[in-house]
């Protein structure tokens, strides 16, 4: 799972055939069914994956997308959230992060090892003290369709919007992010227990909001773009 996770990353638009023809060269002796099984279980597909981490709940409101042909031109016009597993020796543990579209600033994120309602929330109220975006932009998962989150978000006044079934081009900035993410910290660290990857993760994601330049934000950081629009100078 942890190859096919990194192979993934490297080639979203690879489906479980070319997978499988991938770990094979690289001397794995698996069939097509099993890695069928083991990217369905990580929640991937080529070009986009499916709403597996963050699985649907029927009972709950789908909202519609909002963003097709949408300009984004300044901060906090649109705020997306996302999970997605990070692997331990033992195991995994999931990540969730808001990001803000414009400036790629992420806002909050938190970890978690079960894929509950409550984590997603604590990292919504952490990103609310910080500013209100006028669209928050999630997948269909049951956290994010939950009458808790989507409540917060209407006592706020923000507009929901909510991706396609398995479109995660919908949601391209976080998807964008997990791959940083992922080739940055992650799998150059391999961390071996929950708590190491909270301590790494606490050091990566201040490098990422206020050293890393962005080629997209013409080689500044999130951060200076994030505090220094001028919408939040006004």
């Amino acid at each position: 799972m942890r190859l096919i996770d990194g192979e993934y990353t490297r080639h979203p638009f690879y489906g479980y055939r070319k997978i499988t023809r991938w770990l094979r060269d690289e001397g794995y002796l698996v069939n097509k069914k099993r890695v069928q099984r083991l990217m369905q279980t990580l929640g991937l597909a080529a070009i986009v994956p499916k709403p597996n981490l963050s699985k649907p709940q029927p009972a709950h409101p789908v909202y519609p997308y909002l963003l097709r042909g949408v300009k984004i031109e300044q901060v906090n016009q649109v705020w997306s959230a996302d999970i997605t597993y990070i692997p331990l020796h033992q195991g995994w543990m999931y990540l969730v992060a808001i990001i803000d579209w414009f400036s790629r600033y992420v806002l909050a994120w938190e970890i978690s090892n079960t894929l509950d309602t409550d984590f997603c929330l604590v990292v919504l109220e952490r990103a609310l003290k910080q500013g209100t975006p006028s669209i928050f932009n999630t997948d269909q998962g049951a956290q994010f369709t939950s009458t808790a989150f989507t409540g917060r978000l209407q006592k706020a006044q923000i507009a929901i919007s909510m991706d396609g079934r398995g479109r995660a081009l919908d949601n391209i900035f976080v998807e964008r992010l997990w791959r940083t993410v992922k080739y940055e910290e992650v799998y150059l660290n391999d961390y071996p227990s929950m708590a190491v990857g909270r301590q790494r993760l606490d050091a990566y994601f201040p490098f990422y909001n206020t050293q890393r330049y962005h080629q997209a934000l013409d080689y500044r950081t999130p951060a200076a773009v994030y505090f220094k629009h001028p919408c939040l100078l006004a």
